[in-house]
């Protein structure tokens, strides 16, 4: 049931959105164990982040212990878990190379990991619409 206040809550934020366009440009690393390329358009990333945190962070809340965690730096991850040698050896290659792209994101992914398993999974896909959402809050329902 909260799987599905989750899917609403996140399809709502998506209408709202437009599609947005990620500019990449060379590589960056969490040193010892990844590699990434870095996000140089992080407003919109970051903004649409944080109006998820806002909205829907109370219901992936499953308690004290286990919060829900949002990343605001973006990145596109090209290796990880990497081993100190593997690192090491990859960033020393990676960190001289230059790379730049471009491409429109028309919309977000929700992914889902089944129990015991280590895979994830496309739970349901977002479309950015750009639409106006009109929202209300719980105190305005009663006043």
């Amino acid at each position: 049931m909260m799987e599905e206040r989750i899917i609403n809550h996140l399809h709502t934020i998506a209408m709202s959105y437009q599609p947005v366009k990620i500019e990449l440009k060379d590589y960056g690393s969490f040193p010892s164990h990844t590699i990434y390329i870095n996000v140089t358009s992080k407003l919109p990333i970051q903004n649409l982040v944080k109006t998820i945190r806002t909205d829907a962070q109370r219901l992936m809340k499953l308690n004290d212990d286990n919060k829900p965690h949002f990343i605001l730096e973006p990145h596109l991850t090209i290796a990880r878990k990497l081993l100190p040698w593997q690192y090491e050896q990859g960033w020393l290659e990676y960190s001289h190379k230059h790379f730049t792209g471009r491409f429109i994101a028309d919309g977000m992914l929700l992914l889902k990991r089944p129990a015991g398993e280590l895979k994830y999974e496309v739970a349901k896909r977002f479309k950015f619409e750009n639409l106006a959402v009109a929202t209300t809050t719980q105190g305005e329902l009663f006043a």
